[in-house]
């Protein structure tokens, strides 16, 4: 069958063959592969299915059709305060799901690690596009709720000095929270600034030893992206933390 090219592809190159998507395996993929596999026995329907390794060598997963948001520009309901509202209850599904199991061993559940828009499928289910999968799981690991929530408001808020209203911002990520069903969200942006600051000095650091891929983020500007959106939550510390809350 012929193999077409998918977006994305910094790290891990993907086509689509069919109905499956190819892509070359990573360190953590047997993990992968058993998380894909417990969310498929409970029925959930927000992940690709584990289908299986090709005569390449490469894991073979369900493609998972619909809308993935990747421009910067968006169609209607992707920015939507439901869609937001929608990506909180989905992260809480799967995390639900994997706590107190094998998987997560001595932390509260499995966290994705990569939750963005880029990393999310969206359909139209009668009012606008709304996120019903998230891909992209070569990250996932055992960790804290807050972890998996903290990434989630950075990354669809879009926590950044691109955002003129912070009342707004706040709000926002306080909707995320109340759909998670966060209880606890005393150091929440103090988590957002720990995954900007080790973003960041990941990519400069695997860049400066030759790895392709953050070569590429590199290139890019993702690096210094990343510190001005640190610095520009850094300065809203107080506000996003009291919003986030009332």
């Amino acid at each position: 069958m012929s193999e077409s090219s998918l977006p994305g592809g910094f790290v891990n190159v993907s086509v689509r063959v069919g109905d499956t998507v190819r892509r070359q395996p990573v360190a953590r993929s047997p993990f992968v592969h058993r998380l894909l596999g417990l969310l498929e026995r409970a029925g959930w329907d927000g992940a690709p299915r584990f289908l299986g390794v090709d005569d390449q060598g490469r894991e073979v997963l369900s493609f998972v059709d619909g809308h993935v948001a990747w421009e910067p520009v968006q169609p209607f309901g992707v920015d939507s305060d439901e869609s937001l509202a929608r990506v909180a209850e989905l992260v809480r599904e799967f995390h639900d799901l994997t706590a107190a199991t094998d998987l997560a061993g001595d932390e509260e559940v499995v966290c994705h690690n990569d939750l963005s828009p880029k990393n999310t499928v969206y359909r139209n289910l009668g009012a606008g596009l709304r996120p019903v999968a998230f891909i992209d799981w070569d990250v996932a690991t055992p960790g804290r709720r807050i972890h998996d929530v903290a990434h989630l408001c950075w990354q669809y808020v879009g926590l950044g000095p691109g955002i003129v209203d912070v009342g707004e911002a706040a709000r926002r990520v306080r909707l995320v929270c109340d759909a998670y069903r966060l209880v606890d969200r005393g150091e929440l942006v103090d988590v957002i600034l720990w995954w900007q600051d080790r973003c960041w000095r990941g990519i400069a650091a695997a860049a400066a030893a030759g790895d392709p891929a953050m070569v590429r983020l590199r290139e890019a500007e993702v690096v210094g992206e990343v510190q001005a959106a640190y610095a520009w939550v850094e300065q809203h510390h107080v506000e996003l933390a009291l919003g986030s809350v009332l």
